[in-house]
């Protein structure tokens, strides 16, 4: 009876080892040589979506001639300063400005913008100086990554790698090989996957994030197995347990 009892204990627990799978391809860019250089030719600019918020700041050597073309909530009392109000980009792509009304700035870059509101302001400010910002600009990480979250971006402008670095990097389970990056167009959601175990990543169109952009990182085949896995562990403890119990218990009868 004992020696039965071994041997199942040994298949159950052979059954747990032989069923995990080591992970693979967990280096970052491994086709790059020793010393080789990398020239990034991705001319990525981030543009302006609906649902953005704005910050636009228009300032000139005469603050009170710029003052109206600033947005700002609450007055000043005690030195507390009021709040600059952000442009929404509405539905139809426009910001609602002062003085000089709808702007339409969808699918234009920061610099595109500043230029244009440059030229409409010409007639009213000499030389202003017209500073712009993406106030929401967040990307969300998710999947086998150590630190899953939705994180705001400060800047114009970050890489994928620059998001999972925000992640925690991805964990061991992860398919490096196959990172999806899920971005919206209008309501429109387009589904593209950049392999970064390769140095042609620099060129994906994805390597640079925009705004609301969501990468998922696909769990490796040992990943997937994972949750099987404990299952199965959970099982197994459960039998051994049923079969020491009763083990025990013939032992004390015989």
């Amino acid at each position: 009876m004992r020696q039965n009892i071994k041997w199942v204990c040994y298949l159950v627990i052979s059954c747990l080892i032989f069923s995990c799978t080591s992970s693979k391809d967990v280096v970052y860019f491994q086709d790059a040589s020793q010393f080789e250089t990398l020239v990034d030719d991705n001319t990525f600019t981030t543009k302006f979506k609906v649902d953005d918020l704005v910050s636009i700041n228009v300032s000139t050597l005469d603050p009170e001639a710029s003052a109206p073309f600033n947005l700002f909530r609450g007055a000043e009392e005690g030195g507390i300063r009021p709040e600059q109000v952000n442009y929404l980009v509405d539905k139809n792509g426009e910001i609602d400005f002062p003085v000089i009304g709808k702007v339409k700035i969808e699918g234009l870059s920061p610099s595109e913008t500043r230029e244009l509101l440059r030229e409409k302001l010409k007639d009213y400010l000499k030389d202003p100086i017209i500073n712009i910002r993406i106030r929401n600009f967040t990307v969300t990480v998710l999947g086998s990554v150590n630190r899953p979250g939705t994180y705001p971006i400060n800047g114009e402008q970050i890489s994928i790698m620059e998001a999972l670095g925000y992640a925690g990097d991805i964990n061991i389970k992860g398919r490096r090989d196959n990172v999806m990056v899920i971005r919206d167009f209008d309501g429109t959601k387009v589904y593209n996957r950049i392999n970064l175990n390769s140095k042609d990543a620099l060129k994906s169109p994805v390597y640079y994030l925009t705004q609301n952009d969501v990468v998922y990182v696909e769990p490796n085949k040992s990943g997937k197995t994972q949750s099987s896995l404990d299952q199965r562990a959970t099982i197994a403890i459960s039998i051994i347990s049923t079969l020491i119990t009763s083990t025990v218990i013939l032992l004390t009868r015989n």
